[in-house]
């Protein structure tokens, strides 16, 4: 891939503004599939109530691991000491 070559300055600008353009689109999408982590979602049927059910509750139960092992491990970051 080639870098382009601007010859004046109102080119440079106008890449600019179109990069500007592209960051500002590409972060409303980020942000909207951010949002759309969060948002419980609707269920059909029972089935998909446990499945939701089943979900989070693994999820929850993985970051509850996580961060006993973070705080196992790095403890001493946040003035834990060790157990001797």
């Amino acid at each position: 891939m080639q870098t382009p070559q601007y010859n004046t300055l109102e080119e440079i600008e106008l890449r600019k503004e179109e990069l500007r353009a592209q960051l500002s689109d590409n972060s409303d999408k980020v942000g909207r599939l951010w949002q759309g982590l969060w948002v419980p979602q609707k269920s059909e049927s029972k089935g998909e109530l446990i499945a939701n059910l089943v979900s989070n509750s693994i999820t929850a139960i993985d970051a509850f691991i996580l961060v006993r092992k973070l705080m196992k491990t790095y403890g001493w970051l946040f003035g834990r000491r060790k157990k001797k």
